[in-house]
């Protein structure tokens, strides 16, 4: 049995379990779980291999989510709302699945969490982006560049530096270990890409709970040498968008909604995360 790394953010009332995305940490979902802790029960986990959490091998979704059950467990939320942002929204979406009876998932809300096969335009460019900076030793400079980064999408830099330092390991000669781990990354993408394949409405097919499922409402400003990635997300983002739409015409356990923000929205805009996670969760049948 293999525990996590959660955080406690206490509070009272439905029982929220928060989830971050790939190579990041639950410390994103501070200020959003702050926010929550005024009217629930807010548990955040950091996924295996990420922030303070133990590796696995194989990083598998089955196993994630039997991890991630132990851990509530182990905390005492027996029957919660799982929120994920990322990769951590497809491991809520699957966490619902894997738990129909409610026994353990009362709903789950996916936050930008969509993938694609290995064979959509562009996935191989990607993947690769995703292989070469895994598991990397970044410079002792690495936190003030992410923080510089993460200006552009107007995050203020206490919060972004926070979160940078909690996604890494900080080394004993000042260098940082980025995580995940290389091999849990090409594990993971294996997951991502199997999942992906599916297309959205195959892939939610079955999960009989209650889904909030969110797109960011805009894209982030091009990196230099990066406008390709930019067509490539904007694509991605309109084929959910109509599968989300016919979906939520005829399931009514689906939601659908977007938020004014780029990808990283739990950082950019958590008071707005924090309203419509909790309006979602107030709607929900007793």
């Amino acid at each position: 049995m293999t525990f996590l790394h959660a955080h406690d953010y206490g509070g009272d009332g439905p029982q929220l379990v928060l989830l971050h995305g790939y190579a990041r940490s639950l410390t994103d979902w501070d200020s959003s779980a702050a926010l929550l802790a005024a009217g629930h029960r807010v548990l955040a986990v950091d996924l295996p291999g990420h922030g303070r959490s133990p590796g696995i091998s194989p990083w598998s979704i089955p196993s994630v989510v039997g991890h991630i059950a132990d851990t509530l467990d182990a905390h005492g939320v027996p029957e919660a709302v799982v929120v994920g942002h990322s990769l951590g929204g497809l491991v809520a979406v699957e966490y619902a699945r894997a738990n129909p009876d409610r026994a353990r998932a009362r709903a789950a809300v996916n936050l930008d969490g969509f993938w694609w096969g290995r064979e959509y335009p562009g996935a191989e460019r990607v993947s690769e982006l995703l292989v070469a900076s895994a598991g990397t030793i970044a410079p002792p400079e690495y936190i003030e560049e992410q923080v510089s980064n993460s200006a552009r999408l107007g995050i203020p830099a206490d919060r972004a530096e926070a979160a940078a330092r909690a996604a890494a390991r900080l080394l004993p000669d000042g260098r940082w270990q980025t995580l995940p781990a290389r091999a849990e990354t090409l594990e993971i993408l294996d997951e991502l890409h199997r999942l992906g394949a599916l297309g959205v409405t195959a892939w939610l097919d079955g999960i009989g709970c209650p889904l909030l499922l969110v797109q960011a409402g805009r894209r982030p400003p091009p990196a230099p040498g990066m406008e390709w990635f930019g067509e490539f997300s904007a694509r991605l983002a309109r084929g959910v968008s109509d599968e989300l739409a016919a979906l939520c015409s005829i399931r009514p356990t689906i939601s659908v909604n977007r938020i004014d923000a780029t990808h990283p929205m739990i950082l950019e805009t958590p008071e707005a995360v924090a309203t419509l996670v909790a309006e979602f969760v107030r709607g929900l049948p007793d």
